[in-house]
């Protein structure tokens, strides 16, 4: 771990690993300087050769990010996990242009926690009650048990327009993400998401997802005529600059609750932040 990142790894398709670095990635120069290494932390070097396959690891060069000007406050922690009130526009781990500007390798930084990892993910553009494991021995409990649909989850969302549904309602479709495309559609077939809607008034509702799609409560919410608040994506992609946090997605992740896998204990953890001010 350096500064709060693990290094890269990479699988090579074979030959000298000086000639596929910089043919592929331009990266060469990592080579020369001693910078690329086997798993065992050997060096590579300009001569050395590998079969398809095998892999090497570096330290990715960072980018400038645009600085996300929020704190990510600490709602518990303990030997085995930490639980963040995740502000708006900060990613939950490094993706694409989102490295540094991460909630995971900023609270590495912050709270000294090199081994720390996200239990499950929010979207950049939600806020809310996120939680990760501390160490490594953990991990596995607890994301099989967001994986595997053992925790309550509550979301608060503000939203605009009229239901084209009764509700309350149970909303089950099927929802795809592909790679490379900025939303995400639904389509026929079996359904692999399902969300509870409920209207508390006043523009308010609250959603219960049994399931962990990619963007699903932005999709349900668009799909019944109620477009969440500040959503640049549903139903209409709009350009947004990168350094504008004046318009967040009115979208809170609310409440976690489930039986600790470790403990056994009930556990009930609850955002701070209230729909409709500023959340972030």
């Amino acid at each position: 771990m350096r500064d709060g990142l693990g290094p890269a790894r990479l699988r090579l398709l074979g030959g000298n690993v000086y000639d596929e670095l910089q043919a592929r990635f331009g990266i060469g120069a990592k080579v020369l300087a001693g910078e690329v290494v086997l798993p065992d932390g050997t060096p590579v070097d300009a001569t050395t050769t590998l079969p398809a396959g095998a892999h090497v690891y570096f330290y990715r060069d960072l980018v400038d990010e645009v600085e996300v000007p929020f704190d990510i406050p600490v709602l518990y922690r303990d030997d085995d996990i930490v639980v963040v009130d995740k502000p708006h526009f900060l990613a939950t781990m490094p993706r694409g242009g989102h490295v540094a500007q991460t909630a995971l390798v900023r609270l590495r930084r912050e709270l000294d926690l090199p081994d720390l990892s996200p239990a499950h993910r929010l979207d950049r553009l939600t806020a809310g009650v996120l939680l990760f494991t501390v160490r490594p021995e953990v991990r596995g409990p607890y994301q099989r048990l967001f994986a595997e649909g053992g925790v309550r989850k509550t979301y608060l969302a503000r939203a605009d327009g009229v239901a084209t549904v009764s509700l309350p309602a149970t909303l089950r479709s099927r929802i795809i993400k592909q790679r490379g495309r900025l939303q995400a559609f639904e389509e026929p077939g079996e359904p692999n998401a399902e969300t509870y809607v409920e209207d508390m008034g006043s523009g308010l509702y609250r959603l219960s997802p049994r399931t962990g799609q990619t963007h699903q409560l932005r999709v349900h919410m668009a799909s019944i005529g109620l477009p969440i608040i500040g959503d640049s994506l549903y139903p209409n992609v709009i350009d947004v600059a990168s350094d504008d946090f004046g318009n967040p997605l009115q979208l809170l992740a609310q409440r976690l609750a489930f039986t600790d896998p470790i403990t056994g204990e009930d556990r009930e953890f609850v955002s701070a932040r209230v729909v409709g001010r500023s959340l972030a």
